[in-house]
């Protein structure tokens, strides 16, 4: 599946938000209260949207003919979840993949694209967390070759952290 990766703008944040929102209710759909607070986002998450976007962390994800088909956010570190790392790692947070789409192997083939830039930049691990509460995503992320070496709890969740070694 060909798949672009689009930069997202501070003028496409309430489309972020939008679709953060349309992903809460997927979810909800499924009786996993993860991600609920993106129904009604409080200031400091939004704030992290804004910044996120700033950083140039932010892409919609569009397929060959420029439909958009979900979004996510990579990083060069992680210090809310995983802290100060010495390996060269890519961190994915805010995978979305549009929900008529769901089940297409969509999230798959977004994450192999990340890995595949990562590789070719040199990167050793990808990293990501998913939500304790939320053993489907848990799994999936296994699925795809994550290893879970970690757990780290913040006032909201526990989340399991998942690596992937780039090889």
């Amino acid at each position: 599946m060909d798949i672009i990766f689009k930069q997202i703008h501070i003028e496409d944040k309430n489309k972020v938000l939008l679709l953060f929102k349309e992903a809460a209710e997927k979810i909800a759909k499924k009786n996993v209260d993860h991600w609920q607070y993106w129904k009604n986002p409080p200031q400091e998450k939004i704030q992290w949207v804004e910044e996120g976007i700033q950083n140039d962390e932010f892409f919609f994800v569009e397929d060959s003919h420029k439909q958009n088909i979900g979004m996510l956010r990579i990083l060069e570190e992680d210090m809310m979840y995983w802290g100060k790392q010495n390996e060269k790692a890519k961190y994915i947070h805010s995978l979305v993949v549009i929900e008529r789409l769901e089940g297409r192997g969509i999230g798959k083939a977004i994450l192999q694209k990340v890995e595949i830039e990562a590789k070719k930049e040199g990167y050793k691990f990808l990293r990501l967390d998913s939500d304790a509460k939320n053993p489907r995503l848990c799994n999936y992320y296994e699925q795809q070759g994550f290893r879970k070496v970690g757990t780290k709890t913040l006032p909201i969740s526990t989340y399991n952290l998942y690596q992937k070694e780039l090889v």
